[in-house]
């Protein structure tokens, strides 16, 4: 696996007093999309030992989305780490075909027994990098049902 896709549904909880999902939200959905990838290619022993943290969200805001309206999240690493820590580019996109939010954002590994940073792998990055391809079993969540 590259790259990974998550269809998310935004629920009444998401949305804010401008009637659209709420931009903290957002921040959540690109942590959701970046853990549920990590779910996806980890083993459980990596899983046990790793944990992932970001250290930086850059994102941009394009369109706007209402209750009940789902969109496709797509996230992937085209880059090698540096370090313990990569880019994780993620873009979500409405039914109409139109990016709603583009984000990069920066993560780190830590080492779970210790709390401190570790250097990627070869063999962990690989599972990350590249651009996702259509996957017919792509996840669907609404956004309520992770609250």
């Amino acid at each position: 696996m590259t790259g990974f896709t998550l269809a998310i549904t935004a629920g009444a909880d998401d949305i804010d007093e401008l009637g659209h999902v709420n931009n903290a939200v957002w921040v959540q959905w690109i942590q959701r999309i970046a853990t549920a990838h990590w779910d996806a290619v980890a083993t459980e022993d990596q899983r046990a030992a790793h944990a992932w943290v970001v250290t930086r969200h850059a994102i941009d805001y394009r369109g706007n989305v209402v209750a009940g309206e789902t969109v496709t999240g797509e996230t992937w690493v085209p880059e090698p780490p540096k370090g313990a820590r990569f880019d994780r580019h993620v873009r979500f996109v409405g039914a109409d075909g139109r990016v709603k939010v583009e984000a990069v954002t920066t993560w780190a590994l830590i080492d779970r027994a210790t709390g401190r940073l570790l250097r990627v792998r070869p063999d962990l990055a690989a599972a990350f990098l590249g651009r996702p391809s259509v996957n017919p079993h792509a996840t669907s969540v609404r956004a309520s049902d992770s609250h």
